[in-house]
């Protein structure tokens, strides 16, 4: 019998690394990989996903778009959606677009074969040896990891949000750099310089890992605000209001991010950095000490309300080669 064609399309080479690794040993699957989902697409259309292992937030072309696409094209594929956005909306959502089934990052193995057995999808097992590429074969380095990490993270976070907020949240691709001192300053310019932005900062360290938490609000209307908090705007002070929200945005994506690394978080208490030259003195006081932040920028946007934010987690120097050898651990 002939291998299934099998297309693995997400943006991290990481997690496609954990995916490939993840299949069953005896399952006879040739392996096409997709960084987005516009290759993805192009990859189905040419026939080479009998079966598709699919992200949901990617660039270019989400998840969502391309079960959109595969559903309108009348394309054949059976699609298992692989996500780290495990909201109960998404769930949903994927499962009205066509998907076979759901599974959170990482996959584990027996679930994996569990659903595709379930499927119907697993053939008896070939006479000889299963021959396929490899997980070693695929490389990733530090940022990808970090970013595959970050991006599982939030959508924990995105969970925990959606069920105490009662809230959909729109999760993007987050960013990961290392940036020397006067790249945070340009990094910070915006909130800066925008008078109708408001930071919230929040320190937070542990097992050799520390940094800030800013949370920044853009143009957000105070009714959605206490909409949100199902509180009422004229009860419910403005900077009570935002120091509470953060608490919850900041605090959901730490713990998350602290379950994929197996660390534990200790966070300070949140403050609003009422003036600019706050924002200038916390750069100020990073150039001084550190020459280098690791810097995960995560941007927010919640259906329904006019909130939109960013939230910019920055590590100190010291972190990074912790950081490093945690993610080296994480994959074996």
């Amino acid at each position: 019998m002939p291998p299934i064609a099998l297309l693995i399309c997400d943006d991290s080479s990481m997690a496609r690394k954990l995916l490939l690794r993840a299949l069953p040993a005896d399952w006879n699957v040739s392996v096409t990989h997709a960084r987005n989902g516009v290759e993805g697409l192009a990859a189905i259309r040419a026939g080479l996903a009998e079966v598709t292992l699919l992200d949901l937030t990617m660039p270019e072309m989400d998840g969502y778009q391309v079960l959109e696409a595969v559903r309108a094209e009348g394309l054949s594929t059976q699609v298992i959606v692989v996500s780290g956005d495990i909201q109960d909306e998404a769930m949903r959502r994927v499962r009205e677009l066509g998907a076979i089934a759901f599974i959170k990052k990482p996959a584990e193995p027996e679930l994996l074969k569990r659903i595709l057995a379930q499927a119907g999808l697993l053939q008896a097992a070939p006479a000889q040896p299963v021959v396929r590429e490899s997980a070693a074969q695929i490389p990733f380095d530090f940022f990808d990891a970090m970013r595959e990490a970050v991006n599982v993270a939030i959508g924990q976070a995105a969970a925990l949000l959606a069920r105490v907020l009662d809230v959909f949240v729109h999760l993007p691709v987050p960013n990961v750099n290392l940036l020397d001192s006067g790249e945070l300053h340009m990094a910070l310019a915006d909130a800066r310089e925008d008078p109708q932005s408001t930071v919230v900062c929040q320190g937070y360290i542990g097992n050799g890992i520390a940094g800030e938490a800013l949370l920044i609000f853009h143009h957000c209307s105070v009714g959605d605000m206490a909409r949100l908090m199902k509180r009422s705007a004229l009860d419910y002070g403005d900077q009570e209001m935002l120091l509470d929200l953060s608490s919850v945005l900041i605090g959901a994506c730490l713990s998350g991010l602290a379950e994929q690394l197996d660390v534990m978080f200790s966070q300070g208490h949140p403050q609003i950095l009422a003036d600019r030259a706050q924002l200038d003195s916390l750069a100020s006081n990073a150039r001084s000490r550190w020459k280098q932040t690791l810097a995960v920028e995560i941007s927010y946007r919640l259906d329904g309300y006019d909130i939109h934010f960013d939230l910019l987690l920055l590590f100190t120097e010291d972190s990074v080669e912790r950081l490093r050898s945690k993610l080296d651990y994480l994959m074996g």
